[in-house]
């Protein structure tokens, strides 16, 4: 393949330790059959698989209650068990306005044919959300509070520790979407003590694993119900669907393969140290706010502030479209990066860049300072043309 630089780990990363390769193969190759399902030792093999994987995501979270951490196939059908499962009609749910369409979209579905009502926290324009204002918002009526733990769209990230608490006081389910920060962040909620905090996750992206996995960590105050039924390789004397964790949230067979990268992922982040991967990622956006800022014609959007955000940056070129600019990075400097609205129409029109949207660079412990200065002077080039 020819050489580029990736900046589009925000929607998927690249390169995957190699360790995730060889684990997919060992899977493949040496274990093969279906968790859960069969009684023969390649089965068997699978299902403690499995059970290793829960226990490495659980090392992240730092979460050892194992049997309520729920694997589903993206983070997009874990926010989508939660909100089907939690709301009843007549309640109430907070967001915010730089939510991803995989939480406004079945929100907005609610609350279009009269389920639900919804409040919508206006954040700032740089992302940011003050704690009081989604307490203010707060009725009695209120069965979720639902967040992002960092903006998809400029990387703010959003005080769930102190919002939880809020929550908690509240007797509130906090619902957090942890697309852009697992893996990459350390996530300071404990829940053992946030009992009513879920904490949903995508493994292909800070977690190093493969497309078509993820989950989420269930605290104990809160109890899901299915919205997915069928066979789970347990109670098959009957066709009611188990009451027990995890069975009961995760019917039909499991992306294995997909687990085994997982896996693999999961513990190379842990043997680097997650706190390691954040100072690297953190670095990177560092220098590049300070080098972009003193080129007249990009304008950097978000805190502009490396400590108070994800590895990712949203900017615009001046008199170019961000299309454009994409278009040229990739052809000319084989540079990749993400254009557009990025699934967040909401954020964007939070921050002002709609419906156009923004360029894309998101960092990961696998890109480097050099690529960075590159791409700096690939974007002074294109003012130029502009």
């Amino acid at each position: 393949m020819e050489k580029v630089i990736y900046f589009d780990n925000s929607a998927t990363s690249w390169p995957k330790p190699e360790k995730v390769l060889e684990e997919i193969k060992y899977f493949l190759e040496e274990i093969g059959g279906s968790p859960g399902r069969s009684g023969h030792r390649m089965s068997v093999a699978a299902s403690r698989l499995i059970e290793e994987v829960r226990e490495a995501v659980g090392e992240v979270f730092n979460y050892s209650d194992t049997s309520r951490i729920i694997f589903t196939k993206n983070i997009t059908e874990a926010l989508n068990i939660c909100i089907f499962s939690l709301l009843r009609t007549g309640d109430h749910v907070v967001t915010s306005s730089t939510e991803h369409n995989s939480v406004m979209r079945p929100l907005r579905f609610l609350e279009s044919n009269g389920s639900i009502s919804l409040s919508v926290v206006n954040c700032n324009s740089d992302g940011t959300l003050y704690p009081e204002d989604v307490s203010k918002v707060i009725r009695k009526n209120t069965r979720m509070v639902m967040l992002t733990h960092a903006s998809n769209v400029v990387g703010t990230i959003l005080p769930i520790k102190e919002i939880a608490s809020i929550t908690m006081e509240n007797n509130i389910p906090f619902v957090i979407d942890c697309a852009q920060t697992a893996g990459a962040l350390p996530i300071n909620i404990d829940l053992g003590k946030y009992k009513n905090c879920v904490l949903t996750f995508t493994g292909h992206k800070g977690l190093m694993g493969l497309t078509g996995t993820g989950g989420m960590c269930i605290g104990g105050d809160i109890n899901l119900s299915p919205i997915i039924f069928g066979g789970t390789g347990s109670g098959s004397d009957g066709d009611i669907q188990p009451d027990f964790l995890p069975d009961k949230l995760e019917s039909g067979t499991m992306n294995i393969t997909g687990l085994a990268g997982l896996k693999a992922g999961v513990e190379f982040l842990l043997s680097k140290g997650i706190s390691q991967v954040r100072s690297h990622e953190r670095k990177l956006v560092d220098r590049f706010i300070k080098k972009a800022s003193q080129i007249k014609g990009v304008k950097i959007y978000g805190t502009k502030d490396a400590n108070r955000q994800a590895g990712l940056i949203s900017f615009n070129i001046k008199n170019l479209s961000p299309s454009e600019v994409g278009l040229i990075l990739d052809r000319k400097y084989s540079i990749m990066c993400r254009v557009g609205l990025h699934c967040n129409p909401n954020a964007h029109k939070t921050i002002g860049t709609f419906p156009e949207g923004t360029l894309r660079f998101s960092f990961s412990y696998f890109n480097t300072v050099e690529q960075i200065d590159y791409s700096i002077s690939a974007l002074e080039e294109i003012l130029k043309i502009g």
